[in-house]
């Protein structure tokens, strides 16, 4: 199937094996502002996901080095990484959404003809996203009441909600992308896993 110019033309760069752009020079194909709110959501997840693995990676070796070397561990390292670990794992659920990497099942969506997948994708890409911003406002309210009750790390000494707060944050962000995934089918010709990512199938019957 030809792809569309908005696509796979212009600046954009070119798609790794898997079908998405590589997030450091990622360059959205959607139009006009959802564009720029597309990439400014790949750049923030880059951010996020870099900092938290290499300061998780330099915490761990600072433990490690002082527990051998020095016979004294840093008390903060397991609730540091605790936190990064959070900030990890919400970040990743945007880029994996990003990635179309997330787990589909997809029985009744592979058996059918290409305009139908098509509909069931923007469906799915909706729902999927009033889900995660529905958790958003929740894990918001939790954080909320978390704040209230004042309680602390006790090593950090630092509030508990504040470990928190990339929940909300990595639910919103995942949100966006699936309703600019919803958006990039409803404006494509071709149907997309993601905005960066092209389902696997032979569309040629869409043309049509």
């Amino acid at each position: 199937m030809n792809a569309d110019p908005e696509t796979h033309g212009g600046s954009a760069p070119e798609p790794n094996d898997s079908g998405a752009q590589p997030s450091d020079t990622y360059v959205s194909t959607l139009p006009g502002f959802l564009g720029t709110i597309d990439t400014l959501i790949a750049r923030i997840e880059a951010v996020m996901l870099a900092v938290g693995v290499l300061l998780m990676a330099a915490n761990t070796v600072a433990n490690v080095v002082g527990r051998f070397i020095f016979q004294n561990s840093l008390f903060f390292s397991e609730e540091l990484n605790r936190i990064l670990i959070i900030l990890i794992t919400f970040a990743g659920i945007s880029y994996a959404a990003r990635q179309g990497r997330h787990i589909r099942m997809s029985a009744i969506y592979d058996a059918l003809p290409p305009k139908p997948r098509k509909g069931l994708m923007i469906v799915i890409a909706l729902v999927t996203a009033v889900f995660m911003l529905g958790l958003c406002y929740y894990s918001f309210n939790f954080i909320v009441t978390q704040a209230g009750r004042g309680r602390v790390l006790p090593s950090l000494q630092i509030p508990i909600w504040v470990t928190l707060v990339w929940v909300p944050f990595g639910f919103f962000m995942t949100g966006l992308q699936y309703l600019l995934t919803a958006i990039k089918n409803m404006l494509s010709r071709d149907i997309h896993l993601s905005t960066a990512v092209l389902e696997g199938y032979d569309n040629d019957e869409m043309e049509i």
